[in-house]
């Protein structure tokens, strides 16, 4: 919605920024504070444009410009800042006409999405108190050719063949973020609850179809980037069913990429010749769960 007395701030958050419209009527008495005495978070950022027709002030500033801070949730990337008016005198350099006032500002980015092959598209929605803008992050999961270079064209596979598949988040503007794979499920139809149904990646990140006799399932370490995650799947097809179309629904999930890989977010593969669970990063402990089956105990 516009910024108008009635509602006098109104947020935009982008994937790699936040829109902030402050309508100067910010009191709704009909008097207009000065664009001067308005500034973006503790840096005190100041306006890009002021629409003189609309008496509104303009701020733009990357997700973590202008003193903004970052909180992680289970759920959510959450971006914090505030929009402060601090009235200076005019005319009377003894009075001020106004109180000061601080908007609090939040931009929520889940850190989570289900993704088969499409990108999940953004959306944002206003949030009763505090003003809050929720856009979701890109994530995408794609086949890849076996030099991991272009996307595969084609999704026919042979038995004994490896898929190829490359989960990416587009993080652009946001901190640097490391990218998960929490689980992906192998379906015949596209409710990933549906029956039959086998389970490829589980418990927070163990490729568990790696643990399987005939195949050499494996995250491929170390990574391209840090919002990428390769790994190789041996083709199969489920048993007793002629059917030859196979629905793979991952669950992606994003951490700040300087956050020590832990039992929640991590990405392990089993080693058949040493019987162990290895991680992409982190130390080997934190796949532990992946034997014991108890990784959630660790949220």
């Amino acid at each position: 919605q516009a910024a108008a007395p009635l509602h006098p701030v109104a947020v935009q958050c982008q994937e790699a920024q936040i829109v902030i419209r402050v309508h100067r009527d910010l009191f709704g008495t009909g008097r207009l504070v000065k664009a001067a005495d308005l500034t973006l978070g503790s840096a005190a950022c100041l306006p890009v444009a002021q629409n003189a027709a609309e008496t509104t002030v303009i701020f733009m500033a990357g997700l973590h410009e202008c003193g903004s801070t970052l909180q992680m949730t289970p759920d959510s990337l959450i971006y914090k800042t505030s929009v402060s008016y601090k009235p200076t005198p005019s005319g009377n350099l003894v009075i001020v006409r106004t109180n000061a006032a601080v908007v609090p500002i939040e931009c929520h980015y889940p850190r989570k999405s289900n993704v088969s092959s499409n990108a999940i598209q953004p959306t944002w929605a206003p949030f009763h108190s505090t003003l809050l803008v929720e856009e979701r992050l890109t994530f995408s999961l794609r086949l890849m050719n076996d030099d991991w270079n272009t996307e595969r064209l084609s999704n026919g596979f042979q038995l004994g063949e490896s898929l190829y598949l490359q989960a990416d988040v587009a993080s652009k503007g946001h901190v640097p973020l490391r990218l998960f794979v929490d689980d992906c499920v192998a379906t015949l139809n596209p409710d990933r609850n549906s029956s039959p149904q086998y389970t490829l990646i589980d418990l927070s990140g163990c490729l568990v179809d790696g643990r399987s006799d005939d195949t050499t399932s494996v995250f491929i370490s170390p990574r391209p980037k840090q919002e990428t995650l390769q790994f190789m799947v041996g083709a199969f097809k489920f048993a007793g069913d002629n059917r030859n179309l196979i629905y793979i629904t991952c669950h992606l999930k994003v951490s700040p990429a300087d956050q020590a890989p832990d039992p929640l977010n991590k990405a392990c593969s089993f080693n058949k010749a040493s019987s162990l669970w290895a991680p992409v990063e982190g130390t080997g402990d934190i796949c532990s769960c992946c034997e014991t089956g108890n990784c959630l105990l660790y949220g």
